[in-house]
């Protein structure tokens, strides 16, 4: 478990997917993040392949004793990436800048990268709060996942 201003995490643990589940299907943050929401079946795959790997860092982000988000660092292509969910009614009050700290402090993986949807500045500010680099503006295509959007890939190394 790691700490910091009431903010603190720990490992996903299958009685958070419920509250994870919901949080995926907010309009406004699918909107933000530019990403389609997952139906059950989908997510319930997701979350088993995605605990079930070792390789993963998976964690809750709690205020006190509530559950409004999830972190994680994960390979892909390759690569070490991180990814983040906050829920909306707890968006601007640093927590996912404090998560990312308190992940990054746990996680010796460099580099590391994140794609953000060029739209969703907030996200942006984030990751540049915590030292990640824009590397590149692309445009990702869309997939069943993703709408085609233009995404910043930052790197932390």
């Amino acid at each position: 478990m790691t700490a910091a201003d009431g903010i603190w995490l720990r490992p996903i643990q299958p009685r958070d997917l419920p509250r994870i589940f919901d949080l995926q299907l907010d309009p406004e943050s699918n909107r933000m993040a530019v990403v389609i929401p997952r139906t059950r079946e989908a997510f319930d795959a997701h979350w088993a392949q995605v605990l079930s790997d070792p390789r993963n860092t998976t964690r809750a982000i709690l205020v006190g004793d509530e559950l409004v988000g999830y972190i994680s660092c994960f390979p892909m292509d390759g690569d070490e990436h991180v990814g983040y969910w906050i829920d909306r009614a707890h968006w601007g009050r640093g927590i996912a800048s404090t998560a990312l700290r308190l992940l990054l402090e746990t996680v010796d993986h460099r580099p590391l990268l994140a794609a953000v949807a060029i739209s969703n500045g907030a996200s942006v500010r984030v990751l540049q709060k915590c030292g990640f680099i824009v590397e590149n503006v692309r445009l990702s295509p869309a997939s069943d996942r993703f709408p085609e959007c233009e995404e910043a890939v930052l790197v932390l190394r």
